[in-house]
């Protein structure tokens, strides 16, 4: 299976760097120089994310189950890689982990139609929506919960759609070793054709842009000192350790 990665060998590349930048080389994971850095297998005009999507996740948070995808942004600035930290932010008291399979665009996609949007996908991933729950309630909106530096983690690498049958996966998060998360990939309510059809109907997604497509029951707070995975078995393992700003 291959397992395509962008990385650096450069101490200085920050992990949001994007692909024009000379310090970012791509390649498989298999065949990497061993002072290779991974970053984000994919640099993103934007983040597209998918609230509610599942629909005991909805439950346990009080909220209703959506009738159309309800999505929101994540800035850019918030990727981090495999095994980087994730920053708690001193403003906030209650920070969540939110294991989702990530989605990267292969090509321009605008307007696509209900029977098509799986010609523009590139691969898949696995995604950490890190939440700061106590900032979204109060704001009501999503942006400054769901925007922090470091909380979209995304990695380590991506696999192909083509090596990938999505009806099969499940999403599972770990917590210091213990299994938080767990549900298949079929509870969501609105699948990835579904998304990718609604979204662009409002905004063209561009190659490398990333879909974050919900999360499913069993979120909660995670704590500087732990450390958080997010795998998909057949797509891989996100692991990243949680540190205080």
């Amino acid at each position: 299976m291959p397992k395509l990665v962008r990385y650096t060998t450069s101490p200085d590349c920050p992990s949001t760097a994007p692909d024009h930048n000379s310090a970012v080389l791509q390649g498989d994971f298999e065949n990497l120089p061993k002072n290779a850095r991974l970053l984000p297998p994919c640099s993103p005009t934007k983040i597209v994310c998918v609230g509610r999507n599942y629909a005991e996740h909805a439950k346990e948070l009080g909220n209703e189950v959506p009738s159309e995808p309800l999505i929101f942004l994540k800035p850019p600035s918030s990727l981090i890689a495999h095994s980087e930290s994730i920053v708690y932010p001193a403003i906030s008291q209650n920070v969540h982990f939110e294991g989702e399979l990530g989605v990267v665009i292969g090509r321009q996609a605008k307007h696509v139609r209900r029977e098509e949007p799986m010609d523009y996908v590139k691969g898949y991933t696995c995604l950490n929506d890190v939440t700061a729950r106590d900032i979204q309630r109060k704001d009501v909106q999503f942006t400054r919960g769901k925007g922090f530096d470091t909380f979209c983690a995304v990695g380590p690498w991506l696999v192909p759609k083509e090596e990938v049958e999505l009806s099969g996966l499940r999403v599972i998060t770990r917590v210091d070793g213990e299994v938080k998360q767990d549900a298949p990939l079929t509870d969501m309510i609105f699948p990835v054709d579904v998304i990718i059809a609604f979204v662009t109907a409002c905004m063209t997604l561009e190659p490398g842009d990333l879909i974050a497509t919900g999360t499913p029951p069993g979120v909660g707070p995670m704590l500087p000192g732990q450390t958080v995975e997010v795998e998909i078995p057949g797509i891989g393992l996100l692991r990243n350790p949680v540190i205080r700003g």
